[in-house]
């Protein structure tokens, strides 16, 4: 039972001479009675009446309800905070903290790295509770605290969030063991495979992490989770491997080599993680139908962008082979116009130079028909060449054309003053025209 100490206060001595009925003074005046019924509550209270109700001393009842409020907690935490301990871990030596899953010490096998600052707290209150070494020297065990330390130590660990970060670097029971190729064959890859992206994602430094999908999820988002997979950048630090530097200060060359030793090998754990994941990645890549599916579609894509290049340049090879072809017929028929054109030209010189020959002899034959202009008897030779020479001159001095018209002129004609008039006449024309001078064609004068 509480002790209850007196202390003794004197009232102040009141002034010398001083009187009630003279110096007191009234400054209000009480209010009527009211009266109340008054019940009785609290919790101090309900322990008074609880006590005398179980005729408890103090010491009785507060021992009985903290077994009670102790009971209360462990059946509230039982749905959330519950797992069957196993008896090689009650058996664990503090000593060896590192070794030991703090997790599965608290009874957060199923949470692990998930479970939060509240579940840890409520997990060591109800872990104390059971394994307390005065609850169980109370009821006459016989048992070391050796688990009861490993259960401070966990708890510790796990409410440090820079060591928790290192334990959970090393927490082999979080990962999931990805699924092999016969097994992700016959069952469902993203059923299998999802769990094992999940559980890597807790190392990830950039957060949050894309998410593994299903067959429905689009090309780009696909394409983007094994990008950031394969530059996925990792906090893993493996510290909690390290082996124990030498606290004393006599023997640093000791603590030197332990601390570089322990440096190296957390490079060569950082190596081995990072070539882990990236066979875990290659391996899943391999395997995702979505990847082979938009393979494929690229690849009739770039057969078909392919083919229609084919096409498109069989065409314009076509297109080029036929305007070289016209152009070569074009070519061709122009060249055979020209021959053609030549032919007819040269056939019309020649037509044309046949007929300046038959004028010819017609203008000749014609002074033959009048005697070369010669009157009277057969024309001397002087006369003959004199008569021709005058009418090569006028032949000579005539176009084709003209030559021509001349010819019809004397065509048929027989009368030797007749076809004289009509040299006579031509030669006055090319008089006129300035091509002979007066005078100089004497037969024709």
């Amino acid at each position: 039972m509480t002790a209850v100490t007196q202390i003794s206060l004197p009232l102040p001595v009141l002034p010398e001479g001083w009187a009630a009925d003279k110096d007191f003074k009234a400054v209000g005046t009480l209010s009527p009675p009211t009266q109340r019924n008054i019940e009785p509550v609290g919790p101090h209270f309900l322990a008074h009446a609880r006590r005398k109700r179980h005729k408890r001393t103090f010491s009785e009842d507060e021992r009985i309800q903290a077994q009670e409020t102790a009971k209360k907690v462990e059946d509230d935490d039982a749905g959330e905070i519950s797992e069957a301990e196993d008896p090689l871990m009650l058996q664990r030596e503090a000593k060896d903290w590192k070794g030991q899953d703090h997790y599965a010490v608290l009874g957060l096998s199923k949470y692990r790295y998930r479970a939060t600052e509240d579940q840890i707290k409520r997990a060591h209150r109800k872990k104390v509770l059971k394994h307390h070494p005065d609850k169980k020297a109370a009821a006459g065990s016989t048992e070391d605290d050796s688990f009861f330390k490993c259960i401070q130590k966990a708890t510790e660990i796990l409410l440090d969030p820079v060591k928790r970060r290192q334990f959970d670097s090393v927490d082999e029971a979080a990962n999931v063991e990805p699924p092999s190729k016969k097994q992700t064959q016959k069952g469902n890859f993203y059923k299998l495979w999802s769990p094992v992206f999940d559980a890597e994602a807790r190392f990830s430094k950039e957060q949050p992490v894309p998410r593994l999908g299903n067959e429905k999820t689009p090309k780009e988002e696909v394409y983007a989770f094994y990008e950031f997979w394969y530059r996925f950048d990792s906090w893993r630090s493996f510290e909690y491997r390290d082996e124990d530097v030498p606290d004393d200060n006599e023997n640093r060359d000791q603590k030197r080599h332990v601390e570089k030793k322990n440096q190296s090998r957390r490079r060569k754990l950082k190596t081995e993680d990072t070539q882990r994941l990236r066979r875990l990645v290659d391996e899943a890549l391999a395997l995702d139908e979505r990847i082979k599916k938009f393979r494929q579609a690229e690849h009739q894509e770039k057969n078909k962008k392919k083919l229609e290049k084919e096409a498109e340049a069989k065409r314009l090879a076509e297109e080029a082979k036929r305007a070289k072809e016209e152009e070569a017929r074009l070519a061709k028929e122009k060249e055979e116009a020209e021959k053609a054109e030549k032919a007819e030209g040269k056939k019309a010189k020649e037509a044309a130079k046949n007929a300046a020959k038959k004028n010819k002899r017609v203008l000749r034959g014609a002074a033959k028909d009048a005697n070369y202009f010669h009157e009277g008897g057969d024309a001397p030779a002087g006369k003959v060449e004199s008569a021709l020479a005058d009418v090569d001159v006028v032949i000579s001095k005539v176009d084709n054309e003209q030559l021509a018209l001349l010819a019809s002129k004397l065509n048929g004609k027989t009368d030797a003053a007749e076809i004289k008039t009509i040299f006579t006449d031509e030669v006055q024309t090319l008089v006129t025209a300035g091509k002979v001078k007066e005078g100089e064609l004497k037969t024709f004068q």
